[in-house]
Formats: C-alpha cells, structure tokens, sequence
C-alpha cells in the first residue's frame, strides 16, 4: 500500500479536487470542501504543534458537525489513534474508555473531568495568518493503529477493537471497492448521517459519499427521519431495523431515496418486504462486526429472489467457514484484536480467523444465514435456549415485523423467556398462534413467559435495540402467556 492510499488521503485529495463544491449540510449551513479542508488544515497545525504525531493516542468527545468530522481526518493525517466516545455513554463508561485507550491528548466539545482540547480553540490555535492551501502531507503508517472502534457492549462491558490504517483504508479505495459495494454507493450523492462519528458505519459511509463527489447531510439531536429525507432530499440513509418502523409508517415524500442501508442487527423477513413495498427495490443489508468489518451484503435482488432470510453473499476477499455452526470469518478488515487486551483477543482471533460467536450456514449458492448467536442464550430448566432462534421463529408470521427476546432472572427455572413483537401492519399479531408457533418448532423451555405487543423499540448508543431496555415493559399490562 503506497501512502497515496493510507487513509485519509483519499478523502483529502476528493477535497482537494472540487474546492468549490458542497462537502457537508447541517442545519441550513453549507460547508464547501474547500472549506473542510482548510479546516482539516487548521486542525493539522494544531495536533503538530501539540506534539502529536504517529502513534499518537487521541480521544474525540464531539458531537456531529463538519468541524468534528475535520477533527477525526485531522487527527488520522498526523498518524494518531483515534479513539471516538459514543453518545449516550454514562460518565462511568466515559471515563473507563478513555482511560483504557492510553491516549496523550483529548479534543472535546463538552465539559470533561480530565484536560482536553476544546475543538474552537484547536481550530483556532493552528490558523496561520495567511491559509497557503494545497495538498496534507498524511503522516499515518500503514501498520500503526488507526482506530478503536468500541463494541456496543451487549454481551459485557464494551471492548475496543484496534483496526490498522491498512485495514480501514481498503473502505475508501474506489478501485479496491467490490462490483456489488461500487453499485450500492452510486445513490449516494445526497447521505443522511443521522448518529455519530463513533460509529464505523456512519464514519465510513460519510467518506465514500465525499469520495464519489456527493454531499454528506448531517443532523444534530433527536430527528425525525422521514421528515429530514423528505426537506433534504436525501438519495441515500443507513439506519437499524428498529428506526425503519418509523420511516415506513410515515406518510412523508420518501421518493428520492435511492439505497436504503440496514445495519446493526438483521431485519425481519417481513420488514425487508414491507420496506421493499414502500421504498421499492432500493433496501440493502449489511452483516457484520466491529471486529470483523463488514462480512456480506444483502442486494435488493436477492430479496426480490425471496431471500429474505438470509444477509447476503459474503463479499470478495472476506472468507467464511462454518465451525461447529460457528460463523468464522477471515478478512483483510479484520481488526487486529482488542486494544491492550491480549487474552480476549486470542479467545476471539484463532489463525487469522475471527470468530463472531454468530451461529449460521452457507447455501450451495453462497448465501448466509444466521440461525442463533452463541451467546445471546437463555437457560431454562438448565436448558440453553438460543434468543436469535425465537426470535426467527416470531418473526417469519407474516403479522409480525420484528421480534425481540431476551431473559430475566425467575425463581422457579432459573430464566424466563420474555418475547417482544412489532407488528407488521395495523392489524394485532395472534398471541396464542405465535406462542403455538413457537412451541411447535423449538422446545417447550424456548416458549415465553411472557408475550408483549410493542410500536417502538428502544435502541442503544450504537443504534442497535436494547432489548435490555425492554424489559420494564411488562409493568405496563403484556400479553402473558401461561
């Protein structure tokens, strides 16, 4: 890899070449990418003068806004490792990741218990009277750290996956992009970022946008997704399955999307039907880990083809193996373990292989399935009932869009199986039929307890539903199932 292809050059040089046209929309303000990269510049000067450079650890507390993201390209110019905080966090989770990633500097917008660079005066303590423009020189080493990208924490406390700049620089060379990745990022001259920069999804994304010469449209605090598709015009959005609900019950003018991305957790059969009924043959699926990177894509074909149990086909150069009917996963996007955690990464990285602790197969024509997660299990009667597989089950009647299900302590068989549904219309699932369906394809222990009806599923920080968070809800008159 040449230093002309070590991110961030390749964002930069997009910049560089169309100086006059928009980069970033937020709030009714336009950043050009002129603009952005003088920025960048400004911010470069800063860290250098701060005596940052490669190897560096820097921590980024930012909100989203075009001078956040000049920070994070700033940052990865002069070689350091970035470690991003996630909104929503709490002050305890804050301070344990910051304090693990072994940083010299931090750059925050909000108040900390530590010192920090405030991003106004860093912007501001690298202007130089006269901006000569030109090109950045990119400092960062192929093989040094680039990113700690934090898991969401839904099996344990979250954990930092340490990518290499090789590694994530591959996301952002147009000739290195697989047929399938090349034809998905052609809707994305107008993209919706609606989270953070923490998350790799949405960070990746906003880059290949400016990369093919589009306009990245950000949105700060809550935000109505339709609504905000619908005033910007945006021609492409990434969201969970949990937001798509809210998308497809609106009545907003939608018509300019193009490619709809899902992440963070597979989506029902049912919703990728009913998506694809609403938005037409736009609605995608993406599968993979903060440890693995992205591993198979869904096409709108394949779910045209009925293959909406599946996430995909495995993309070029990442390969799958089944182990014990454990998905495993070998990828040059691969992290390269958990940051200062050897033990866990040897529990998790066996000879290159990364195991995704993610049940499934692979069909003689290549497609993916996930049938369980190896950990998202539920002991019943000292039985082990795998949420993902109820979960399935749920989901595949047709009244019922997503399914959620997840275990609580009870005194009599140790867990008790609490089971959450969204409905696929306006119509009410059946309880008693998806209780029956249940108990005729799983085990009598794999039946719930406890059977709720829900609109709006919770999500966590990294926008995957917190089916913890869901809970609380049976104080509020579930469906109960005996």
């Amino acid at each position: 890899m040449t230093m002309a292809g070590v991110f961030p050059a390749p964002v930069l040089e997009s910049l560089l070449a169309a100086p006059d046209r928009p980069a970033l929309e937020i709030e009714g303000r336009t950043v050009t990418r002129g603009e952005l990269l003088a920025m960048v510049r400004r911010i470069v000067g800063g860290l250098r003068e701060a005596g940052l450079g490669p190897g560096s650890g820097i921590g980024m507390v930012l909100s989203l806004s075009p001078e956040a993201y000049a920070a994070h390209l700033a940052a990865h110019a002069v070689g350091c490792r970035v470690a991003a905080a996630r909104p929503g966090w709490s002050a305890e989770q804050l301070r344990s990741a910051l304090d693990r990633g072994r940083l010299d500097a931090v750059v925050a917008d909000v108040p900390l218990d530590r010192p920090a660079f405030k991003l106004g005066e860093l912007l501001a303590r690298g202007e130089a009277p006269a901006d000569p423009g030109g090109s950045i020189p990119v400092l960062a080493r192929p093989d040094d750290v680039a990113r700690l990208t934090y898991t969401s924490g839904s099996t344990g406390q979250p954990k930092a996956c340490a990518h290499s700049y090789r590694a994530i620089s591959l996301a952002y060379l147009s000739d290195r992009w697989a047929p399938v990745l090349s034809r998905l990022l052609t809707a994305f001259q107008r993209c919706l970022i609606s989270e953070n920069l923490a998350s790799p999804v949405m960070f990746t994304y906003l880059g290949r946008c400016l990369i093919i010469g589009g306009t990245a449209v950000l949105t700060r605090g809550p935000v109505v997704l339709p609504d905000a598709i619908e005033r910007h015009r945006v021609t492409a959005t990434l969201l969970p399955p949990a937001r798509l609900h809210a998308v497809l019950r609106s009545p907003a003018d939608l018509s300019s999307l193009r490619a709809v991305m899902i992440g963070g957790s597979p989506a029902g059969p049912q919703l990728l039907r009913a998506a694809t009924d609403r938005l037409g043959p736009i609605v995608w699926q993406g599968y993979g880990q903060g440890e693995s990177g992205v591993i198979s894509i869904l096409t709108p074909e394949d779910i045209a083809g009925g293959h909406v149990t599946s996430v995909g086909r495995p993309l070029p150069g990442v390969e799958v193996a089944i182990v014990d009917g454990e998905i495993r996963v070998r990828s040059p996007h691969r992290m390269v373990g958990y940051f200062d955690d050897p033990e866990e990464t040897r529990e998790v990285i066996r000879d290159g292989w990364v195991r995704t602790r993610d049940l499934g197969h692979l069909d003689a024509d290549g497609m993916l399935y996930l049938t369980g997660r190896s950990r998202d299990i539920i002991l019943v009667n000292a039985e082990v009932c795998y949420a993902g597989a109820i979960e399935r089950v749920l989901a595949a009647d047709p009244q019922v869009a997503q399914a959620y299900v997840v275990g609580a302590p009870d005194p009599q068989t140790g867990e008790a199986i609490h089971a959450f549904v969204v409905p696929a219309g306006d119509h009410m699932p059946d309880t008693k039929r998806l209780v029956a369906l249940v108990r005729s394809r799983l085990s009598a222990n794999s039946v719930p307890t406890t059977l709720t009806i829900i609109r709006d599923v919770p999500v966590n920080p990294s926008g995957k539903p917190d089916k913890q968070a869901l809970l609380p809800a049976n104080r509020d008159g579930p469906v109960r199932v005996m």
